[in-house]
């Protein structure tokens, strides 16, 4: 398994949509999906690669001039806790602080609201990230957005 940085435009977008598609618990509503697909295009991508095939993926997108965020990630559940998304963050914060960006946000659902989020929470925290704000309704009253920032 090899982390690669992906520049073109048409595969960012196949291996975003290979992925996310593969995540319905996730990622099953698939409006919100193809808006994750379509914004692929135009950010920075790391894929972590094997034979060819993508195992996971992670986007980066300005938000800010000293900041940027991880947009959107992705690791296939059967590679789940093998250290993948890990990597993918330690290669996107490596190229995120190259680039003169500062800080580093990540938005996800609140933790105490789904299992499957309480995991992607505890995954964030473990990467360093720290609790900034809670957005109530900024998705939907069911889904509270919790924002957490990190010090590059």
């Amino acid at each position: 398994m090899k982390i690669e940085i992906i520049d073109n435009q048409q595969q960012k977008k196949t291996i975003v949509r290979a992925i996310l598609e593969a995540l319905p618990d996730w990622f099953g509503v698939p409006e919100s999906r193809d808006q994750y697909i379509a914004a692929s295009a135009d950010e920075m991508m790391v894929a972590a690669m094997e034979n060819g095939q993508p195992l996971g993926f992670l986007c980066l997108k300005e938000t800010g001039k000293a900041t940027v965020e991880l947009a959107v990630m992705g690791v296939l559940q059967p590679y789940h806790r093998h250290g993948i998304g890990r990597q993918l963050f330690q290669k996107a914060k490596e190229i995120a602080t190259a680039q003169g960006y500062s800080f580093m946000q990540v938005k996800t659902v609140k933790m105490g609201c789904y299992e499957d989020y309480d995991r992607t929470n505890l995954f964030y925290q473990s990467l360093g990230f720290q609790e900034f704000e809670v957005f109530p309704t900024l998705w939907d009253e069911a889904n509270p957005c919790q924002v957490y920032v990190m010090d590059l």
